[in-house]
Parts: C-alpha cells; sequence; structure tokens
C-alpha cells in the first residue's frame, strides 16, 4: 500500500512531485529545500540552510508517523564540497548519537540556486 505524505510544516513542492511516498513501513522523502515553509524564503547561510532542510525533513518524517529516529539513510546534497564541515556540524546536532547511513555529493546546482537538499529514507 502507497500513500502520499503531504505537511504545511513543510515546503510544498517545486515541481511534479510530493513530499514523500509512504510504502508499507517505509518513508521516501524527495529532496528537501531550504525553504521555510511559513514564509517561502531561503536562509543565505549554508548551516542555516541545512538546518532548514532538516527542519523540513523532520516535518515530514513526523507527518507519517515516524521520528528523526527512524531515518536510516540521507542524502546531501551541496552545491560546493567546501561547505562539508560545515554542514557535517549542522547534521551532526541534528541527528545526535543516532546518525543514519549517508552520501554527501556536491552538484553544479540546486533548484532555486539553494546551497544544499537533503532526502532521507525512514522505517518505521
Amino acid at each position: 500500500m502507497m500513500k502520499t505524505i503531504n505537511t504545511a510544516n513543510a515546503p510544498a513542492a517545486v515541481g511534479p512531485y510530493v513530499q514523500a511516498k509512504l510504502i508499507g513501513n517505509m518513508l521516501i522523502t524527495s529532496g528537501q529545500l531550504p525553504l521555510n515553509p511559513k514564509t517561502g524564503t531561503m536562509p543565505e547561510t549554508v548551516e542555516e540552510q541545512a538546518k532548514q532542510s532538516l527542519a523540513n525533513v523532520d516535518a515530514i518524517v513526523t507527518e507519517a508517523g515516524m521520528t528523526k529516529a527512524s531515518i536510516v539513510k540521507a542524502t546531501v546534497f551541496v552545491k560546493d564540497l567546501n561547505d562539508f564541515t560545515a554542514v557535517n556540524e549542522v547534521y551532526a546536532d541534528f541527528f545526535g548519537d543516532n546518525c543514519p547511513a549517508r552520501s554527501c555529493v556536491e552538484v553544479a546546482r540546486l533548484p532555486l540556486d539553494a546551497k544544499v537538499e537533503i532526502e532521507v529514507i525512514a522505517v518505521k
């Protein structure tokens, strides 16, 4: 059974996709841009952007009835791999001792010229 997950506590999709799909006990999110869901604005620094992207991920995971402890895999897309350390600090603060498996890749460009985008897989 597949269910679409959407919440007003994360930004609406900026294209023809949904925030996440719940397939049985597994949640797969779309990449979460660092947009504030209330204002539609994007913070300037990569640290603030990482924090907002993770907050958006958290809102979607929560809407699916899970917690960040349910996240088993994350993919972090960064505009500049020189921001790796700064993003890691925010990421470590968010997950604490329960970090999931992760990939981090530099990309040429992200939607809306964001500096970071994060997608996750979570399991109940």
